[in-house]
């Protein structure tokens, strides 16, 4: 495995932790756009998370091209 895969797992794991940090903050309550806010950034962070680690997982198993 290649530095630039681990770098890639390593900011998808960033990403899902934010987004779940993010989600999980919404227990706590908070004005209406704070709440739009954290579910917002906090979805698009557990998406990118998820994309960059399916991505980082196929060029691992041989899809560079």
């Amino acid at each position: 495995m290649s530095w630039s895969l681990v770098a890639m797992y390593v900011v998808a794991a960033v990403l899902v932790l934010t987004g779940i940090g993010l989600i999980a903050a919404l227990a706590r309550p908070a004005s209406p756009g704070r709440v739009y806010a954290f579910r917002m950034v906090g979805i698009m962070a557990l998406a990118g998370g998820a994309v960059l680690a399916m991505s980082a997982t196929a060029l691992w198993h041989g899809g560079d091209g």
